[in-house]
């Protein structure tokens, strides 16, 4: 049986309904009512209004609150036409919101499918047509190596390890700067790897002569010999060994240099001394200037011979032995 506060409930909506709609925000005047900021249509509104669950909380609020029971719907119906109140404002934003979401969101998500899958596939694109046009070339041949080894130590013979840059090595060898370092990565290594491997041809043919056990005289002869037929193989290499090797070996990657120097005054001084204990030189010298002399006279000569010059290393040798072993002097003269 309705109580008389459902039926002030009844009245006071149907009085809603006979009402003009009221500017956004403005209070109808009635006291029961004046929580409403403008009429909702005779629909569910209507029945939520009158629901047992909005009696009891009508019962145990001011009728005011009464509203706040149909806020979802009244929301939804007061979102079309005003933006007044927090909850239109809420339902207005969510709705518009949410349909911007679902409108919005699905054309970014098309556009940002289509449009920036597009951007991602040029970007894919450029990025590997940059792999491949920077991509490093295949190993060079052992041939392209030395070439452009063979290159890099006339330029430092020429103009010395530390005023010698990348950049005029490259040119040198008619390519870029960039290029070079896909095969050495600075000239600190192409130098290392130019005078290695200088040494390790010259001490290999050297331990061939020192082991075959060959008199003291045929020993100088066969070490001046094969020093003739390394200034030939690399004359540059043997250049850039008298000017820098002092300097180079300070550092920790060059010790090596300062190894071969012990071991080459071994080899060559060692064969000088048993020379005269075996009575081949003569003992009135100084052994270790003879050793300077012998030394600095050939390794002098890479300053100018050329290859495929006039005369060969062997004939070289051979001219260089009959001045130093046997003078220029004609036996007996004065």
């Amino acid at each position: 049986m309705p109580t008389a506060k459902n039926v002030k409930n009844t009245a006071n909506a149907a009085t809603a309904e006979a009402t003009e709609p009221t500017e956004p925000g403005k209070s109808t005047g009635s006291t029961g009512s004046a929580g409403l900021t403008e009429p909702t249509e005779p629909d569910e509104s209507a029945e939520a209004a009158r629901t047992p669950e909005t009696a009891k909380t009508a019962k145990a609020t001011d009728d005011t609150k009464r509203p706040q029971g149909t806020r979802s719907t009244q929301s939804t119906r007061s979102a079309r036409e005003t933006k007044s109140t927090t909850g239109t404002k809420s339902a207005k934003a969510a709705k518009s919101t949410g349909g911007t979401k679902s409108t919005g969101g699905t054309k970014n998500a098309g556009g940002a499918k289509s449009t920036g899958g597009a951007k991602t596939a040029r970007s894919v694109k450029t990025a590997r047509s940059v792999k491949k046009g920077e991509a490093a070339p295949a190993p060079a041949s052992p041939d392209r190596r030395r070439e452009l080894l063979d290159t890099a130590a006339e330029v430092f013979a020429a103009q010395g390890y530390n005023a010698t840059t990348v950049r005029q090595i490259a040119d040198a060898a008619g390519m870029l700067a960039g290029s070079l370092y896909y095969h050495f990565d600075s000239k600190e290594s192409m130098v290392d790897e130019i005078l290695a491997t200088f040494l390790d041809e010259l001490w290999a043919g050297y331990d061939a002569v020192l082991a075959a056990d060959l008199a003291p005289r045929e020993t100088i002869e066969a070490l001046v010999t094969e020093s003739f037929r390394e200034i030939d193989r690399h004359r540059a290499a043997v250049a850039i060994y008298q000017k820098e090797a002092r300097h180079l070996a300070t550092q920790p990657r060059f010790d090596y240099l300062a190894a071969s120097r012990r071991k080459f005054e071994r080899a060559w001084l060692g064969t000088l001394e048993r020379g005269v204990a075996e009575g081949a030189f003569r003992g009135d010298l100084d052994l270790r200037l003879a050793y300077r002399f012998l030394r600095d006279t050939v390794w002098v000569a890479a300053s100018w011979y050329r290859p495929q010059g006039r005369h060969t290393p062997e004939e070289i040798a051979r001219q260089y032995l009959a001045m130093v072993l046997d003078g220029i002097a004609l036996p007996g003269t004065a």
